[in-house]
């Protein structure tokens, strides 16, 4: 194994080990009112009604089964990034992001392409 190989190995376990603890630490959210709050609040107008993304005003990125970590999640709505609006803990509570966190977690995200049956033809 050649010493680019290793570094590759433990860099990609490093990134899963993350990731699993990031879910982990994620506040328990209701996944039913964190939808309400999703549709409610505007968000799927820029990010879509499936998390899949769009460009409204500039592209917005898929939030459908997000990898963000949660409290990089939370840090976004709080002090964002581009022309998304800030939610202050007046406006959604933690609990709120926490629920808006599990809904997009449930959500599918994007398809392979080479499961697009019309793609394959």
């Amino acid at each position: 194994m050649t010493g680019f190989t290793r570094i590759a190995i433990v860099v990609a376990a490093s990134l899963g080990a993350v990731a699993l603890a990031s879910a982990q630490d994620a506040p328990k959210g209701d996944t039913a009112n964190g939808k309400r709050i999703y549709l409610a609040d505007g968000c799927f107008t820029c990010h879509g009604r499936a998390g899949q993304g769009g460009a409204y005003n500039g592209p917005a990125p898929i939030l459908a089964h997000t990898a963000l970590p949660f409290d990089g999640f939370k840090n976004q709505l709080r002090n964002p990034a581009d022309d998304m609006p800030a939610f202050s803990t007046a406006v959604l509570s933690d609990q709120d992001v926490a629920d808006i966190y599990a809904f997009v977690q449930t959500l599918p995200g994007p398809t392979a392409a080479k499961d697009i049956a019309i793609l394959n033809n």
